[in-house]
């Protein structure tokens, strides 16, 4: 069954029996074999066959990545018991938001490989989003509402947005006491419309829609928000592990202490690690995955009051 299985996969990559026996140094017909005797066990036609191209039928299509994740969660055993007795080895690429990744990853993958000098990581920083079976990526920390697909994630953590902004701000312009007074103040918002959903709105105010706050400055990059507040050019409504530390130091006041207190809104996105299943490299991916959540915490470290937080 499994040598059926890998020459299925073969069969629907290459298009025909040839290649796969000339890669496999068969018989064409000892391949065509393989695939009749899977077809037979399963009780379903995978392929279309005619003399020019063999092409998957859909019921070969929706088998296409169960067979894939079969043998993934195969190799995934059979590395987890050479592995029982022995420290962690190999690669393990992942992949995280830049912004993200360089405040919260980066600082745990110097840890993770103290701890486990048998691993090497590649480290992939990019706002875009990854196909980690295309790309071969192992493990990918995303921040968002996450769509329904067959990749498993962990939640490390919910998003809280905080409205905050430098104390020379507040000190030309005055405090804002209640949210919708943000209407009378210079506003930092993105510069691509329309703004996220979440951004802005707060729960009974405006109908618990966003407010439509302005400003001079707008910007799509997280950290040129941050900087920007700590310049004291507007407030900001940011996620809190982007201004945890600024506001740990006094370099950026909290504007609305409710905002850290309760549960988070409804409606805003987590942040995840993620992984495709069945991937050989699952046992370093789980590792690193236990790494995140201990280094976030529990609630998150970030979302704690000062004196709770120990950063």
């Amino acid at each position: 069954m499994i040598d059926s299985l890998k020459t299925f996969l073969l069969v629907a990559r290459e298009g025909n029996f040839s290649e796969v026996a000339r890669q496999q140094d068969l018989a064409v017909s000892s391949v065509a074999r393989k695939i009749d005797a899977l077809e037979s066990e399963l009780g379903s036609v995978l392929f279309h066959r005619s003399p020019r191209r063999i092409a998957l039928t859909d019921a070969g299509e929706q088998f296409l990545p169960r067979a894939r994740n079969i043998l993934g969660e195969l190799a995934e055993a059979r590395n987890a018991l050479h592995q029982i007795d022995d420290s962690p080895q190999g690669l393990l690429t992942v992949t995280a938001p830049t912004v993200f990744g360089r405040r919260h990853v980066v600082p745990l993958v110097a840890d993770f490989m103290r701890r486990h000098p048998g691993i090497e990581v590649d480290l992939h920083l990019s706002d875009e989003v990854t196909d980690l079976a295309e790309q071969g990526v192992d493990l990918a920390v995303r921040i968002g509402v996450l769509p329904d697909s067959d990749l498993q994630a962990t939640l490390l953590a919910p998003v809280r947005l905080v409205a905050c902004a430098s104390p020379a701000y507040l000190d030309r312009h005055g405090r804002p006491g209640a949210p919708v007074e943000l209407l009378q103040h210079q506003c930092i918002t993105v510069a691509t419309p329309p703004s996220p959903p979440f951004v802005w709105r707060f729960a009974g105010v405006n109908g618990n829609r966003p407010l439509p706050v302005k400003g001079r400055l707008r910007t799509d990059d997280k950290d040129a928000m941050w900087q920007a507040a700590l310049a004291g050019l507007g407030i900001i409504h940011i996620a809190t592990w982007v201004v945890s530390e600024s506001l740990r130091n006094g370099q950026l006041e909290l504007l609305f202490p409710q905002e850290l207190s309760g549960a988070p809104a409804e409606g805003l996105p987590g942040i995840y690690a993620v992984r495709a299943p069945g991937r050989g490299r699952s046992h370093r991916a789980r590792l690193f995955i236990q790494s995140l959540r201990d280094a976030v915490g529990d609630p998150p470290w970030w979302d704690l009051p000062p004196a709770a937080a120990g950063h």
